[in-house]
C-alpha cells in the first residue's frame, strides 16, 4: 500500500523511475482507490494495512521464531498494527517438518509431522557418546539438536537447529525452535547464543532515543584477517536503524556494556583484555536487502557471517 500510494503521487526521489511508472499504471484503472490510498498514506503508515483492508484478520508469515521475530515485531508496531501474526509451518534445512495448530498463541510452536521427513534428535548438551533418539523417545521439557534426512537419497545431516519439546498432541511431539548452533558468537570460547545476543542488542537500542532496530548481523574479528589490525579478538556488529543517522561513541559503547551485564564470561574476558571492545557500524537503507539477495534461496538471515564475500558486501553499505 505504501509503494502503490507513492507511485501515484508526484515523482519521489527515493523511487526508481521504472518502478514509479509501473505503479502508476497499476493505479490508473481505479482512480477512486488511488485517491483512497493517497488519503490513508497522508494519515501516516501506522496501522495502514488494517485501514486499507478492514476485513483482514491475520498476517501470515514464513517464520516468526528466533531472531526472525524482529521483522514480525516491526510489522506489528507499524504497518500491521492491531493484527495478529501467524506462522503456519516449521521449516529447517529446506524441509517442511511441522505445522502450527495454535494460531492465537504469540510464541509459535509446531506439531512435528512424522511422514514429512525422517527426523532424529541428539540430546543437548551433546556428549561424545551421545546417540540420537526418534520421535517416540522424546521427553517433554528437554532440548534436542535436529538431525535430518529430508528426502530419499539425501545425506543425513545435523541441521544446527535446537528444539525444545513443549508437549505432545495425540502422541506427536510439539516443539519450539530455541536457537541455531551455527549462529553462536565465540572468539574466546564465551559462546553467546544468537537469541540472547539479539536481546542485548535490542536493550541497547532502547537506550538510543528515537531509534528502532531494522536489521543486524555480526562478524567475529578473525574473518577480517589482516584488516583487523593487532587488536584483541572482538565482535564487529552491523546494524540498520530507523530514527537515527549516527551514534556517539558513548551510545555505541552501550551495546558492549549490555553484553557485559548480560554475559559474565564476556565481561571477564573484556576485563582481562583478552576480548577487545565491540565495534558497531551503521548500515544504510538497502544494505540488508542486498545481503539477502546474495544469500540466494530464501532462508533465515544468518546473524553471524562466516563468508568473506558477505562481509565485504555489508561493509560496502556502512555509512557510519
Amino acid at each position: 500500500a505504501r509503494d502503490l500510494a507513492l507511485g501515484s503521487l508526484s515523482p519521489q526521489p527515493g523511487l526508481p523511475e521504472d518502478v514509479r511508472g509501473r505503479l502508476q499504471v497499476l493505479l490508473a484503472p481505479d482512480a477512486a482507490r488511488a485517491a483512497e490510498l493517497r488519503a490513508e498514506c497522508a494519515r501516516g503508515f501506522e496501522g495502514i494495512v488494517r485501514r486499507l483492508w478492514p476485513r483482514l484478520e491475520v498476517v501470515v508469515v514464513g517464520m516468526a521464531h528466533g531472531t526472525e521475530r524482529l521483522y514480525c515485531d516491526a510489522l506489528c508496531q507499524a504497518d500491521c498494527k492491531g493484527l495478529p501474526v501467524y506462522c503456519p509451518f516449521y521449516r529447517a534445512a529446506g524441509a517442511l517438518l511441522g505445522v502450527n495448530l495454535w494460531p492465537e498463541e504469540p510464541a509459535p510452536r509446531f506439531l512435528l509431522c512424522p511422514d514429512w521427513a525422517f527426523c532424529e534428535f541428539l540430546p543437548c548438551p551433546a556428549k561424545e557418546d551421545s546417540q540420537t533418539v526418534l520421535l517416540g523417545e522424546l521427553w517433554e521439557g528437554r532440548e534436542y539438536g535436529l538431525v535430518l534426512t529430508a528426502r530419499p537419497g539425501e545425506y543425513r545431516c545435523q541441521t544446527g537447529e535446537v528444539l525444545r519439546v513443549a508437549g505432545f498432541h495425540k502422541q506427536c511431539p510439539v516443539v519450539e525452535p530455541v536457537r541455531r548452533e551455527s549462529q553462536v558468537l565465540s572468539v574466546r570460547g564465551e559462546s553467546i547464543p544468537e537469541e540472547r545476543f539479539c536481546q542485548s542488542l535490542r536493550r541497547a537500542v532502547g537506550m538510543w532515543p528515537g531509534a528502532r532496530l531494522v536489521d543486524y548481523v555480526c562478524v567475529e574479528s578473525a574473518l577480517l584477517g589482516a584488516s583487523s589490525g593487532a587488536c584483541a579478538p572482538h565482535y564487529e556488529v552491523f546494524v540498520e536503524l530507523r530514527g537515527l543517522r549516527d551514534l556517539s561513541e558513548g551510545q555505541r559503547y552501550k551495546l558492549d556494556q549490555c553484553l557485559q551485564e548480560d554475559f559474565p564470561v564476556y565481561k571477564s574476558f573484556r576485563f582481562k583484555g583478552s576480548i577487545g571492545p565491540l565495534r558497531l557500524h551503521l548500515v544504510g537503507a538497502g544494505g540488508f536487502a542486498r545481503l539477502r539477495g546474495a544469500l540466494g534461496s530464501p532462508r533465515p538471515m544468518p546473524r553471524v557471517l562466516r563468508e568473506e564475500r558477505l562481509l565485504r558486501l555489508i561493509q560496502s553499505s556502512v555509512i557510519s
